[in-house]
């Protein structure tokens, strides 16, 4: 156990956390929402720190960020547990965990002095905190990302963007960048699909750019559920009210965990979320799980020529000169070495 960052104490041994928006209050023997916190005599403590149960090096494109370092490796890590409780979860075996199956989940105990030097040798330029909602282990990942910083290396977030204002202003001057998820742009959604509330998510992206970040937005695009033109435009005004240069990526949903009653997504509806984002006056708009189509690559917003071709999370052709277009010099947004 470590005892956990981010909490104040309270009356008759409770305590109240800051994590994340659920901002909970836990009683003496109890645990948070995310189930991998708890509360033992007044003192919170983290049930997962260096507790990993994923670690692979992955395309940073798989994240995905199309904006950070392209082609480049990521060292990714996770532990059990999530904030959500989303029906149509992909990491379900590892994030859906009952407090009571933690230590049966398959993980090794790891330092943050091992992450880092498993990241070096594996020749990756970042690390990943993914997988699950990477504010839920928050106090290794924070360790780890000092220690990252330290190397050279670059530190981001996969995360669905519920984690508390406190959280953010602790994480920010570490973090270089982060993909969040814009699930739907509806609250109903938000509440009985995930356990959760839309307004938060917003304000995180917000914050997030406006402390320096570089944001990338995924929406997966679920038939049914968040597919209408009308929530789509929503989605892409608001990440054009924030920024127009802000990637938006528009992800195929299959069917998976306790949302099987819904059809793989079609190719025609992610063109159509392309357009609406592109029509909006988003700079950057690419349509995911769905690879060879062409809308994986990224143009130049001025002259409209390809910049970045890519075919899944391969980079085929990297035009970039110096982050800019080779055509007509216009920068693109992104960190780029």
């Amino acid at each position: 156990m470590h005892e956990a960052m981010l909490y104040k104490k309270g009356k008759d041994r409770c305590v109240h956390c800051l994590l994340c928006n659920h901002y909970c209050t836990i009683p003496s023997g109890g645990h948070g929402q995310c189930g991998v916190r708890e509360n033992r005599d007044g003192i919170l403590y983290s049930l997962v720190y260096g507790q990993l149960v994923a670690t692979h090096v992955d395309p940073i494109e798989k994240k995905p960020l199309f904006h950070l370092l392209p082609g480049s490796l990521s060292y990714s890590i996770a532990t059990a547990g999530c904030n959500f409780s989303c029906h149509h979860c992909q990491n379900a075996s590892i994030s859906q965990v009952e407090v009571s199956e933690l230590e049966t989940v398959p993980g090794t105990l790891q330092s943050a002095e091992d992450v880092i030097q498993a990241a070096l040798t594996s020749g990756s330029k970042s690390i990943s905190y993914t997988y699950v909602e990477p504010t839920i282990f928050f106090e290794f990942a924070y360790d780890c990302m000092q220690l990252a910083r330290a190397q050279g290396l670059k530190n981001v977030f996969v995360s669905n963007g519920f984690m508390s204002r406190e959280a953010t202003e602790v994480m920010t001057p570490w973090l270089d960048a982060i993909n969040i998820d814009l699930k739907a742009f509806s609250d109903s959604f938000y509440r009985s699909v995930c356990g959760a509330r839309l307004q938060p998510v917003l304000d995180s992206i917000q914050r997030m750019h406006k402390a320096g970040v570089l944001v990338e937005v995924t929406t997966l695009v679920i038939p049914g559920h968040n597919d209408s033109e009308e929530e789509l435009r929503d989605i892409a005004e608001f990440i054009y009210s924030v920024d127009a240069a802000i990637p938006w990526h528009v992800s195929g949903f299959y069917p998976t965990y306790k949302m099987t009653d819904r059809p793989p997504t079609p190719v025609a509806t992610l063109e159509k979320a392309r357009k609406i984002g592109i029509s909006a006056g988003l700079h950057y708009v690419y349509t995911g799980n769905r690879p060879g189509n062409g809308s994986e690559n990224t143009s130049c917003p001025s002259c409209g020529i390809e910049v970045i071709l890519r075919h899944g999370f391969s980079i085929n052709e990297n035009r970039l000169q110096n982050g800019c277009c080779p055509s007509c010099g216009q920068a693109i947004h992104g960190v780029w070495k």
